[in-house]
């Protein structure tokens, strides 16, 4: 019988370390990586139209919202690191129970996540100094977005299974479809089309929630169908494993730490350190982030890929095809990279002018473009680099690499430059990220040069497993 759970019935013979093989396992995730950011651009287009506060608000509020969401997709790409592995070795129904551990601990995190952060969150973007019309509407957009990560726990999850196994087209399917609805109803409900109410920035918060919950419906459904069931016993895997929660915690809290600080908590020092310097600096920060977004997502899905073909060769015990699936990608990230760098440069004031027709913001965001231009390279690195080390459990170093990156470096650094070189305005603080991301990239390339994750061993002994049967089986 051919084994149909990967994604080329041909796998076995096909040279896993040469670009047609990368590019067939990560083009899915590309596409929906890709997909997710022009929905998120059109998205704050659509907002922009309603003006700078709003603008200005949006990017931050997403930010914090990411702050809980970050630390968990984070966590959960240990599921991927874990189904590869667990493909590699031939363990197919524990790929499937390793998708039940993650989704309890998802869900159960993210309620507690909305008790604290709904309350506190007025008092969150008061404390980062931006004006009260700002605040509102970061208010508001937080809020809905605490409740859509609740949905969204399936989403993240399954992408990460569906990767492990080599199965992506069905992520990219799923989430097509969500983001097509996301993107149609942020219309309807920002602008107040066919009968419906204006809503403004709320709209553009319950368009994404409606969106991801349409991702959430089709994705569990094709994990508990006829296909996948047939091989991973995916309804009937749903009882509650501590022991591979503790696998997936070991390896994905540092991880989630790592993503959280890399990305929200990276992203709201950015915020903190610009809101200094007005609205138009928010504005114009909040419009290059949208444009930097878009450029890095192709090489996150390669990463996010990259992950799963190193983790699938390390659980077969090939950790030397690893290094040149890591090579192969890396030369596609960083030509792809320089060249957007290039655009970011030359076309600076073309990209600042289809976004804003405020001078200020204008202005401003044609100086940040530059820093951003110099970064991309360094940016792919990071990206590649830490989807291999993903692969193969490496996670603790790439969240002590990140806090070092976004506390002292962009934190410590961009105070310090805010502070004594006023003068530069919102580009101190940016100069500040460029350099946190380029030390980052530097230091996560040496350390996949080590070789040190290759002493790595995820299945070692350890305890017991405690599966529950909690009576959840599927017919």
């Amino acid at each position: 019988m051919t084994d149909e759970s990967t994604l080329l019935s041909s796998s076995d013979s096909e040279d896993p370390t040469t670009l047609s093989y990368m590019l067939k396992l990560s083009a899915p995730m590309v596409i929906a990586t890709i997909s997710f950011t022009i929905m998120q651009f059109v998205d704050r287009l659509m907002v922009s139209r309603l003006g700078t506060d709003a603008l200005a608000a949006i990017l931050p509020a997403g930010f914090v919202s990411f702050i809980p969401g970050g630390f968990a997709i984070g966590a959960i790409t240990s599921l991927n690191t874990f189904v590869s592995q667990s493909l590699g070795r031939g363990d197919k129904k524990d790929c499937s129970n390793y998708f039940w551990q993650a989704v309890y601990m998802g869900l159960v995190f993210f309620t507690a996540v909305v008790a604290i952060m709904w309350p506190t969150a007025p008092w969150i973007f008061k404390m980062m100094g931006h004006p009260p019309a700002v605040v509102g509407m970061e208010v508001i957009y937080l809020r809905i977005m605490l409740y859509a990560h609740i949905m969204a726990v399936i989403n993240w999850s399954s992408g990460q299974f569906f990767m492990g196994i080599h199965r992506p087209v069905i992520t990219m399917f799923a989430s097509l479809c969500g983001q097509v609805v996301n993107v149609a109803a942020n219309y309807v409900l920002i602008f107040g089309k066919f009968g419906f109410p204006r809503m403004g920035i709320a709209g553009a918060g319950w368009g994404t929630f409606i969106g991801i919950g349409i991702g959430a419906v089709i994705n569990i459904a094709l994990f508990l169908g006829a296909d996948i069931n047939a091989t991973y016993k995916s309804r009937r895997t749903l009882y509650i494993d501590f022991g591979k929660m503790y696998d997936l915690l070991k390896v994905g809290l540092p991880a989630g730490f790592g993503l959280m600080v890399n990305v929200a908590f990276w992203g709201v020092i950015l915020f903190g350190l610009v809101g200094k310097f007005g609205t138009e600096a928010l504005a114009a920060t909040s419009a290059v982030l949208s444009y930097t977004s878009l450029s890095i997502m192709p090489v996150v899905g390669m990463g996010t890929a990259l992950t799963a073909a190193v983790g699938k060769t390390i659980g077969q015990g090939r950790k030397d095809i690893a290094i040149k699936q890591t090579r192969v990608c890396l030369k596609v990230a960083m030509i792809y990279m320089g060249l957007v760098g290039i655009c970011f440069f030359v076309f600076r004031n073309a990209l600042m002018a289809f976004w804003s027709s405020d001078d200020k913001v204008v202005e401003t965001g044609v100086k940040i473009l530059i820093c951003a231009a110099i970064y991309q390279a360094f940016h792919a690195a990071r990206s590649i680099y830490s989807g291999s080390l993903r692969g193969a459990g490496d996670t603790v170093w790439l969240a002590i690499v990140s806090a070092v990156g976004a506390v002292l470096i962009l934190g410590l650094g961009g105070w310090l430059i805010a502070r004594f070189f006023p003068s530069l305005g919102a580009l101190g603080p940016w100069s500040a990220a460029t350099v946190s991301i380029i030390a980052v990239g530097l230091a996560t390339r040496w350390r996949f040069k080590s070789k040190k994750w290759m002493n790595i061993d995820l299945f070692k002994r350890r305890g017991p497993s405690v599966p529950i049967q909690n009576g959840a089986a599927v017919e």
